[in-house]
């Protein structure tokens, strides 16, 4: 009996045009209401996923910037939060600066969170868009949600940072995860969400042991949940350990090749065809 449900949220749960459509919507209502706790985890910044958790009206907290930061979307309370050690942050942005990456600084676990930087390549053009669709996303709490500074390395002395992310092209991030994980080594969690066929690459660096894997396992601790009564449903990289860890892993059917060959993962159909409902009704509905 599947007592937790874990969904990713970009290319999972919202469609390609990031909606939340009807019938996704439905079935995890229905979910909850047979006694399912259903929670998004996802590798967003918490207070670019808070809205959407409040939207469907979730019963459980949300597991955000890839399981380092466990947290209710309508009451803002922390169950969890993982951080980097400021002198390991300031030497992620270093490291990554030395090989001309564009750094986000992600901080301050206590509210919303901040997200900073202090330089955008002109040929970044993934992250021109990110940052441009985060300031117009938050409205009036623009100011709170994004800070352009002077310099990250300064700024990170005076917050607390949950997690830090390089983004580009797939060839260029590959080189850079092989770089920062021989000068940084096992003191971080290193989790790409890869997406070929835009030649991108997010590459995300948090706190050891982090991960969304991590974060599905402490909920279910919390809440006494085995993990056989535990299902997840993703569709990129950064979902493989909570995949794993689960007794129903589900990817969707827009997944990377690598997850839709993996011997041991159900699938379901596409994030535009309510992959995430089909899932429900067959695991948890029994209809």
């Amino acid at each position: 009996m599947i007592k937790l449900l874990a969904l990713d949220l970009d290319g999972t749960v919202l469609n390609s045009k990031g909606e939340v459509s009807e019938e996704n919507r439905s079935a995890i209502k229905a979910a909850e209401e047979k006694g399912v706790l259903v929670t998004i985890a996802t590798g967003r910044r918490f207070r670019d996923a808070f809205h959407i958790g409040r939207e469907l009206g979730l019963n459980a907290p949300l597991i955000t910037h890839n399981g380092a930061l466990i947290k209710y979307a309508d009451s803002l309370q922390t169950v969890e939060a993982s951080l980097l050690e400021t002198e390991t942050a300031r030497e992620v942005v270093r490291v990554g600066k030395k090989y001309n990456g564009d750094a986000l600084v992600s901080a301050d676990p206590i509210g919303k969170g901040t997200l900073f930087y202090d330089r955008i390549s002109d040929d970044n053009i993934p992250l021109q868009r990110y940052i441009q669709w985060a300031e117009s996303m938050h409205g009036e709490e623009a100011h709170d949600a994004v800070h352009h500074v002077h310099s990250l390395e300064e700024a990170i002395c005076d917050h607390s940072v949950i997690h830090i992310s390089f983004s580009g092209g797939c060839r260029s991030m590959s080189e850079m995860e092989k770089i920062l994980r021989a000068e940084l080594g096992a003191s971080v969690t290193f989790l790409p969400t890869i997406y070929p066929k835009l030649d991108f690459t997010l590459l995300d660096i948090l706190p050891f042991p982090a991960s969304k894997g991590h974060g599905v396992s402490h909920l279910a601790g919390l809440n006494n949940i085995s993990p056989d009564e535990v299902m997840v449903i993703g569709d990129n990289f950064n979902d493989l350990e909570m995949l794993l860890y689960c007794g129903t892993p589900v990817v969707m059917g827009n997944a990377s090749e690598d997850l839709l060959e993996h011997g041991n993962f159900y699938r379901t159909t596409g994030n535009n065809e309510n992959g995430v409902a089909r899932a429900i009704e067959r695991f948890i509905l029994n209809s």
